[in-house]
């Protein structure tokens, strides 16, 4: 330690938890920089936590507290816990305190930082935890017997959830730091009193922006960040907090924008600290045989590992992918052991009152509960210090949202995280197999962010429109800095000003007027051309006297959804009601389950859905709408695992494959279950049956009893790309085979379904396809589509096309679906409508990973993926989850363990008959 560090320690009468000698040069710079208070309340309120050989402060602290103090712009990727968050405040206050001290008025009333988080929740545990160092700071300050005295560092919160007579306080009694979310600051930036408090503004944190840069929600915010920069005083730095993200430089330059319109992006610096912290993570099955153990034997097991584990550990997080079941899980923990009650145990996620949310968050963060059960409304939040196990049942779908949630045990500096996974069906055993090497490896899914949205730049251009008359060059520059606008086109934009300024005939017939102005001259209304602008610059302002209350009314892009009654069609006899979110997933002719019966769905009319009761078996599953897809990037690392399985079960059989695996974070049932299940697969059909990197398998399965043909197709590329690739597969099948083809996607490949006297060439199809035509192709698929209804509701709900809130009217979901019902077909016969274009654009990009698609059919083309196609009389292992779709739906359960049972004896007879081996080879003829 230097000498002014080891001077200002002494002034502060600190004892030091460490032997100045032996620390790290690292850890003298850092300490170094921070003023004589600031330095003391670190010690005191960590020096008892430093293990033994460790720095005192954690990587990502070590390695963004200089570049903040230097005001550089960061981005910092660390686990959860790791003290990332009070590193970026450690500089912000160390910053304000000296400019308290040494200005002449100290701080002035406004807003120096802004803390922008994507829940109310985190931005919540934030403000409770920003109070700890600001007041041991003012309390060391008052101590001292010098002179220095500290004003009051004032931090407060505003959300949606903030009253209107502390909105006026904060007018008043200006808060320094301000706690918000992304849809609050952009009613700030348009609100005409406060937007006056932000020009001080010198930092913005953005905390989880993995969580909001593959969204509109990360769009939204990224023109506010520029508006704000447009507005300030000075130059912003600008620091970004995110758990386990890739690839770090495109989220770097999404937090930063451009330098220049268009250009280059601002400079920044990035503190990669993913890995800083110690992971014990394993996969474990509660049997080696998942399809000859009964259900109630795995049931048994499984409920008796979590036991364990929880009985092992002080406080245990466990998640499952879905609502229902967090819900189950918790159930059937009180039901099956004495040790849980309400008292001990609880659960939380999206559809539970904020009030039972909060009591929950409030008494796991004091460590008065031991045992949580959640689906994803804890990956991100609240700090938990004594949550020390955290277990995922099922596939988290990406090794990021793995990291984030195991992260969530283990909190305190240098503890190691241990987290456990339990797999129950085959599928999902295989895919976290792959899923915690990748993440043992370092490997980190990439997020993939959102480019030239229309509908949320109609919200801004006329948000900037409404605060102020401004060059129409501003503000397009404006736009074109933020990072997801970079490469926006001057069509695109102009597309969108004939939308903003109404220039289609027929669009004020149908109450949509122009909401901006465009004029070299005067604007409208007599109003003089405003004098700050050379007479002739191209000026933007708004239209209407009830513009800005229109627009901070409406403003925002997480779209609203509601339930659908559902009615058969032949008698309208009401049968239940669906998620609205649901409905995506469902195309005319998909069997679904609903109380207890099956369904065929029919049609849409606004909020009512009508359905044909069926026999049929369920094509989607009760969970598609809720459980996370799983990531490309990890479908195509399970590609690669295949094809290095086969490799070794070609090199020496079952024994190689299965020490092979004990490489993996795996315990020996999950070994011998992996083993055995493509021991069964390769038995039964050969190498070519499994997918691969470079080879694309598909099975075609005569179903006589249905009397269907089903081909099944082996694309382990995730639901996403599935959802985008089995629709174009089904558009071309349609074509050729004049009949109806029925889709049932999950991650690992996709089902097509028709008639059995029906039949198409699904190679000669593939072969013939290009991937120049994919993007019409798909677009041609998803036309009159009820999802293209949905999209384009939501897109024009965010464009203020239709309007939510007018006059002290509030629009319901089902009424705003009325509304675009109405508008789509007159906005499709628009030229180049930009909320029709961005309907498109969303589905087509964001929904269905177009350019993934492309991308695979152009590997298709040159060569570099062949298509393999055998014919079977019943599924192959590898085929038997997507035979079963249904599986998640608890009243099938019966059902589903009967038919996996059946396909399973099948394979067993078929592997001891020496006849049908020639199926390995791929011949046979449809």
């Amino acid at each position: 330690m230097d000498g002014s560090v080891r001077q200002s320690v002494l002034d502060s009468d600190a004892e030091l938890p460490f032997d100045p000698d032996a620390v790290t040069i690292e850890d003298r710079d850092v300490f170094a920089l921070l003023e004589p208070a600031v330095q003391q309340w670190w010690l005191e309120a960590f020096g008892e936590y430093i293990p033994e050989n460790e720095g005192f402060f954690t990587p990502p602290q070590r390695g963004a507290i200089p570049k903040i103090h230097e005001g550089t712009n960061t981005l910092i990727c660390a686990p959860t816990g790791s003290g990332k968050t009070l590193a970026s405040f450690t500089s912000i206050l160390n910053a304000l305190f000296t400019t308290d001290r040494d200005s002449e008025d100290g701080l002035e009333n406004s807003v120096y930082c802004l803390y922008i988080s994507p829940l109310k929740s985190l931005a919540n545990d934030i403000h409770r935890n920003l109070e700890v160092p600001l007041e041991g700071i003012e309390d060391i300050v008052a101590s001292r017997d010098d002179d220095e005295e500290m004003g009051e560092i004032r931090h407060a919160i505003r959300h949606g959830d903030t009253s209107s007579s502390d909105r006026q306080k904060m007018l008043e009694e200006t808060p320094h730091i301000l706690n918000t979310t992304p849809e609050t600051l952009a009613i700030l930036l348009n609100s005409p009193k406060f937007r006056e408090k932000l020009r001080t503004v010198e930092y913005v944190i953005v905390d989880e922006i993995h969580s909001l840069a593959d969204g509109k929600r990360g769009t939204h915010l990224s023109v506010s960040l520029e508006r704000l920069e447009a507005m300030a005083e000075g130059e912003i730095t600008r620091i970004g907090c995110s758990a386990t993200v890739d690839p770090l430089e495109e989220v770097a330059e999404f937090l930063v924008g451009q330098a220049t319109p268009g250009g280059d992006a601002r400079p920044y610096d990035i503190v990669d600290a993913r890995f800083a912290r110690e992971f014990d993570i394993e996969l474990e099955c509660p049997t080696d045989d998942l399809i000859n153990t009964s259900r109630e034997v795995v049931q048994e097991r499984f409920y008796r590992q979590l036991h364990d584990h929880i009985q092992a550990h002080t406080n245990t997080l466990v998640f499952t992918n879905t609502r229902s079941g967090a819900e189950r899980v918790l159930h059937t923990l009180r039901e099956r052991f004495d040790a849980y009650d309400e008292g001990n145990s609880g659960c939380h996620h999206g559809s539970l009152s904020k009030d039972v949310r909060q009591d929950i968050e409030g008494r796991l963060k004091d460590g008065d509960l031991e045992v949580v059960t959640t689906s994803t409304s804890l990956e991100l939040g609240i700090d938990m210090p004594h949550v020390d196990m955290v277990i995922q049942v099922g596939s988290p779908k990406s090794v990021a949202a793995l990291l984030q949630r195991v992260g969530r045990a283990g909190h305190r500096v240098g503890q190691t995280v241990t987290g456990r996974v339990i797999a129950l069906d085959r599928d999902e055993l295989l895919e976290c197999a792959v899923m915690l090497k990748k993440a043992d490896e370092g490997f980190v899914d990439s997020v993939s962010i959102p480019e030239n949205a229309q509908d949320v730049a109609a919200q801004h251009v006329y948000g900037m429109a409404i605060a102020e008359i401004r060059p129409e060059a501003d503000l397009k520059a404006t736009l074109k800095r933020a990072y997801p606008y970079r490469n926006y086109t001057d069509a695109e934009y102009e597309s969108l000003m004939r939308y903003l300024t109404a220039e289609y005939a027929g669009l004020e017939d149908r109450n949509v007027y122009a909401k901006i102005w465009r004029d070299e001259n005067d604007p409208p209304d007599g109003e003089h051309h405003h004098e700050a602008f050379p007479v002739g610059e191209p000026l933007i302002g708004k239209r209407g006297r009830l513009a800005r209350v229109i627009y901070m009314t409406n403003i925002g892009t997480i779209p609203d959804s509601f339930t659908c009654d559902v009615s058969t069609r032949a008698s309208d006899e009401w049968v239940g009601q669906l998620d609205e979110n649901y409905l995506d997933t469902l195309e005319k002719g998909d069997v679904f389950v609903l109380g207890g019966d099956h369904f065929e769905y029919r049609y849409r009319r606004g909020s009512k859905v009508y359905v044909d009761r069926t026999s049929a078996r369920p094509t989607v599953p009760s969970w598609y709408s809720e459980r996370l897809p799983l990531s490309v990037d990890l479908g195509r690392e399970i590609l690669t695992f295949q094809a290095a399985l086969l490799d070794h079960y070609e090199a020496g059989g079952p024994p190689r494959v299965r020490a092979w695996l004990r490489e993996f974070p795996l315990d020996d049932d999950s070994v011998r279950a992996i083993a055995r299940l493509f021991d069964h697969q390769l038995q039964y059909a050969g190498p070519e049956s499994v997918s691969t990197h470079d080879r694309l398998a598909i099975e075609v399965v005569r179903d006589r009893e249905e009397y269907e043909r089903h081909y099944y197709v082996h694309s382990a590329y995730g639901r996403r790309v599935n959802d985008g690739l089995s629709r174009l597969f089904a558009y071309h099948c349609a074509q050729q085979a004049t009949a109806n083809v029925r889709v049932a996607v999950a991650d690992n490949g996709f089902v097509l379904s028709m008639p059995l006297n029906r039949k198409v060439d699904l190679k000669g199809l593939i072969d013939d396809l290009e991937a120049d035509d994919v993007r019409e192709d798909l677009r041609q698929a998803i036309s009159g589509t009820d999802l293209l209804q949905r999209y384009f509701r939501i897109n024009a709900t965010r464009a203020l096309m239709i309007l939510k809130r007018y006059k002290g009217y509030e629009k319901s979901a089902s009424e705003q679906q009325v509304s675009s019902e109405m508008l789509l077909g007159f906005a499709e016969e628009l030229e180049e409508f930009a909320v029709i274009e961005e309907t498109y654009r969303e589905i087509l990009e964001d929904k269905l990973t177009v350019g993934e698609i492309e991308q695979l059919v152009g590997a298709l083309e040159a060569g570099d993926l062949d298509v393999s196609r055998q014919l079977h009389d019943s599924p192959t292992p590898r085929a038997f989850g997507l035979a079963t779709l249904s599986a998640s739906d608890v009243v099938l359960a019966e059902d589903e363990s009967a038919a996996l049972q059946a396909f399973h004896e099948h394979v067993l007879e078929e592997i001891g008959d020496e006849s049908v081996r020639g199926l390995a080879t791929g011949t046979g003829d449809e």
